[in-house]
């Protein structure tokens, strides 16, 4: 189905023809693009091809010239697909795909190794085109969100919010009476997220844990692990919606009950090391790698410290997880780029018994020369826009330093301000309280 011009903020023309004048600059004559979530990008098109993300499953050969052939099952063509798409837009069978290759003799091919198939590298050198390996061309101006598509992430995040802090809620008062299971919990919030009226599915399946399964970082509940939240543990709930504006993916970490003081300690570092990379400045030409450390350092302090990335960037009602972008020890070169949007999440895991993980989208934001810095020099900030209350009683105050009590308690503020509006009295008390300052 078409993606509206409201929800892209670009026009399929502008994005077909400016990417196109790149590879023209680069002296190919055509790029195959591989990865659906790049083709729906290009095409400003959405399907349902694929559980939690609105891909469809199609190849593409985009021209120097700004024409694409399109290479998509016919059943999923309409008249409003053909007259959204164009006359420069060819849509075709799949079978002809390899004829397609065959076609571009004496061309030169630009093709990503990391997403093409080999058999399609293969047609092409068998067929005489002069095929050169290079990146996707669409896959940077994509994790770049247009003004339109961060606004849109940024009311997505709004509802998806409201949702998350009335489930927050009624956790609160249901859990300690100690009948609640991981399935129960996790079907309670796909409930308020399907109520807010504009979900369109989950991002992804949500990690629904409980003391020792929340030490899992990649859990999956099933009927056969399915256990009960019992008082004085911790619970952790990853999750994140589709919205035709927008995609999120946001962890909570609520203690049932009492924590211990190591729990207070271990939630603390990890806050710390959240509130360090969402206030992160930075130069223009930074990757993620090179900000990594500072969301670990609490941890290590104490010689701790979690086994996946700190973040993943995230799509415009795409895929929950999209490169190039990335915030991990890996050595990934791209830089961080205004308008990416990314995950901060560090976490804990102690292996059979709990598990914290503390996870909000931000966005890259060009600040520009710093007054009083190089006045050559553009820096980058990160916009959190996540809203969802913090489990303050997992907070040990006495670690935090005043610049990071005034971070939770000024996030906090936001958060009641912008979703009490949103929710039911008893949320609405219940915000007031869980908000509290610090």
């Amino acid at each position: 189905m078409p993606h509206a011009f409201n929800l892209a903020g670009e026009s399929a023309e502008s994005k077909r023809t400016r990417i196109a004048e790149e590879i023209k600059k680069s002296g190919a004559d055509a790029a195959i693009v591989s990865l659906a979530d790049s083709i729906c990008w290009l095409l400003n098109v959405r399907g349902s091809d694929t559980p939690h993300t609105p891909f469809v499953l199609s190849y593409a050969i985009l021209n120097s010239d700004g024409s694409v052939d399109w290479f998509v099952d016919p059943e999923k063509s309409s008249p409003e697909l053909v007259k959204h798409l164009g006359n420069a837009v060819r849509v075709r069978a799949p079978e002809e795909f390899n004829a397609a290759l065959d076609a571009l003799k004496g061309k030169t091919v630009v093709a990503d190794a990391n997403w093409t198939a080999a058999a399609a590298f293969a047609r092409l050198n068998d067929a005489g085109a002069t095929v050169r390996r290079g990146v996707d061309p669409c896959q940077l101006p994509k994790a770049c969100k247009n003004p339109v598509e961060i606004e849109g992430a940024r009311k997505a995040h709004v509802r998806d919010g409201a949702a998350l802090t009335r489930f927050l809620s009624w956790m609160a008062r249901e859990a300690p009476n100690g009948h609640l299971t991981e399935i129960e919990a996790s079907q309670a919030l796909e409930g308020y997220r399907r109520k807010e009226g504009s979900l369109t599915d989950l991002s992804f399946d949500s990690i629904s844990g409980a003391a020792p399964h929340a030490a899992l970082p990649h859990y999956r509940v099933t009927t056969s692990s399915n256990r009960k939240i019992n008082n004085n543990e911790i619970y952790l709930i990853d999750s994140g919606g589709q919205y035709p504006d927008g995609t999120t993916d946001v962890t909570r970490t609520m203690i049932v009950g009492t924590p211990t003081p190591e729990m207070k300690d271990r939630f603390t570092r990890v806050l710390k090391g959240h509130i360090a990379l969402a206030t992160m400045r930075f130069p223009e030409g930074t990757t993620g790698a090179a900000l990594d450390a500072h969301a670990r350092k609490f941890l290590w302090d104490v010689g701790c410290d979690y086994d996946h990335g700190t973040g993943h960037g995230v799509g415009s009602y795409l895929s929950v997880h999209e490169g190039p972008q990335n915030i991990s020890k890996r050595p990934i070169l791209q830089p961080l780029k205004p308008g990416m949007i990314c995950s901060n999440e560090p976490g804990y895991y102690k292996e059979g018994e709990y598990g914290i993980r503390i996870e909000n989208l931000i966005v890259v934001t060009d600040v520009g020369p710093i007054p009083g810095g190089d006045p050559e020099r553009r820096f980058m900030e990160f916009e959190t826009i996540t809203l969802a209350p913090i489990d303050v009683d997992l907070v040990e105050p006495g670690l935090l330093t005043e610049d990071e009590r005034d971070w939770l308690n000024a996030y906090h503020k936001r958060v009641r301000e912008t979703l009490s509006p949103l929710v039911d009295d008893e949320t609405r008390t219940w915000l007031a309280t869980v908000t509290r300052a610090i």
